[in-house]
């Protein structure tokens, strides 16, 4: 059995009805991260030892008829953010962090409440601070879809993405403050979820924005996106609704005339809108629409935001001795918020707020926006080397994804496709506040007419 070949519901299922053990579902993952690290450099923290004995385990409880939850059994990836017992917090620095920031908060805590199995942490940007994934301190994980030499693997959530396309996981947790857990899912050609800001609980996270921050998913489908969001966001099996997959007739998809469709490197336009057509084919009704305010909160963003700001209280609060031990690029942001004033900070936050309101509204006439999820091709290691390269291709990296974040929305990626460097490109859809089970539903409805991710693309260059 390879477990990547099968959704995470058919090996829920598996599982219980003894089809094949928890096991040989770890063994798979194991011999994934054997094979492919450390050239692909996913894993902060590697647990396999002690996760094939916690797979020993579920199988007994399996065996005597007890199930804790969906994901029992299943392997996870954790970002290096998310306190898990046993298991030092690096959040990206140098050093791990004090021992209470190991509790596990809700999100972490159902998981493992369900007996779901950490196969350890992945690597992130020092303090989340970044959207390409590079860190001075413990080396950038490799985009196992480079053919031309190293390029940025998407960050915040560095090593989640590379996890699922390597093996070594089936489903990650990350965060996203201004596109963490999407962009890495485009670049690695995953699916990702950004949750709306409070949907899930932040305890027991290691804070960037506290204003902005959510926890969100990464999966191989949106089939698998489906099941993890279920299992995560219903932990007690209250009811909710769940991720019903509609029909493409009718539905009606906004296209932005604005902002997200500017200065696309080559191929990104072109598949997305390859999508949009064959959406469009099947009886999607494609709605040419005008987003507001794009331009003034990503201002905003490129100012600083509200994130650079956030951070620099916590680190003077937290950590004031490490602030000069910073990577480099995170250093430089966290300075210049130093600059910023109470006013400014307040100016942005309410801007940003009212500016949310009136964008929002586009959801009255559509169901889903649709955008490229990433407008650049992941960049080559070399060629970010520099800071003023470095901030610009960071900027552009979360142009697309942000505009979610300063607006409150929720949004999903999936694979659609090749740009002109055969890197994988996303397909953004994203939804009003709390919208996330009808945005699944259409991911769903997308993904059963266009293919799921292995489909489209194949197999990583890296991995082959």
């Amino acid at each position: 059995m390879n477990a990547t070949d099968l959704s995470l519901a058919e090996l829920a299922h598996g599982l219980r009805n003894r089809k094949f053990s928890a096991v040989e579902i770890v063994d798979c993952c194991r011999a994934a991260h054997e094979r492919s690290e450390p050239l692909l450099n996913a894993w902060k923290s590697w647990n396999g030892d002690a996760a094939r004995l916690l797979a020993q385990s579920v199988d007994g409880l399996f065996d005597s008829g007890m199930d804790f939850g969906p994901l029992m059994g299943l392997p996870v990836s954790v970002k290096d953010l998310y306190g898990v017992p046993g298991m030092p917090v690096f959040a990206g620095t140098d050093q791990a962090l004090p021992a209470a920031w190991e509790a596990a908060g809700p999100v972490a805590g159902t998981v493992l409440r369900q007996f779901g199995i950490v196969m350890g942490k992945t690597h992130t940007v020092e303090f989340a601070f970044g959207g390409l994934g590079v860190n001075a301190h413990w080396g950038t994980p490799f985009n196992p879809w480079s053919a031309d030499g190293p390029r940025t693997p998407g960050g915040s959530s560095s090593g989640a993405g590379v996890s699922l396309a390597q093996g070594s996981a089936l489903v990650a947790l990350g965060t996203d403050t201004a596109g963490s857990v999407r962009v890495p899912a485009s670049m690695t050609g995953q699916v990702g979820l950004k949750t709306t800001h409070g949907r899930w609980p932040l305890a027991g996270i290691v804070p960037l924005s506290p204003s902005l921050d959510t926890a969100g998913l990464l999966t191989r489908s949106v089939e698998d996106m489906a099941f993890a969001f279920a299992a995560i966001d219903t932990p007690c099996g209250e009811s909710r609704p769940g991720c019903a997959m509609p029909l493409l007739a009718g539905l009606r998809l906004g296209v932005a005339d604005n902002f997200f469709w500017e200065s696309l490197d080559p191929g990104i336009g072109e598949s997305v809108s390859a999508a949009i057509d064959q959406l469009a084919r099947a009886g999607a009704h494609v709605v040419r629409l005008r987003v507001p305010h794009c331009d003034e909160v990503y201002d905003i963003f490129r100012q600083g935001g509200l994130a650079a700001s956030e951070l620099a209280a916590f680190m003077n609060m937290e950590f004031p001795e490490r602030i000069a031990r910073l990577d480099p690029v995170v250093r430089a942001r966290v300075a210049a918020a130093e600059q910023v004033s109470s006013v400014e900070y307040l100016r942005r936050k309410q801007v940003l707020l009212d500016s949310a309101r009136q964008a929002t509204a586009v959801f009255a006439d559509v169901d889903a926006l649709l955008a490229p999820t990433v407008a650049v091709t992941p960049p080559l290691l070399g060629d970010i080397a520099d800071g003023t390269a470095y901030a610009r291709a960071n900027m552009m990296a979360l142009r697309n994804t942000v505009i979610g974040n300063l607006f409150g929305w929720c949004a999903l990626t999936l694979p659609v496709g090749f740009d002109a460097r055969r890197m994988p490109v996303g397909l953004q859809l994203m939804g009003a506040p709390m919208a996330e089970a009808r945005l699944i539903g259409i991911g769903l409805a997308v993904e059963a007419l266009i293919g799921r991710g292995p489909d489209i693309l194949g197999r990583a260059p890296a991995l082959a």
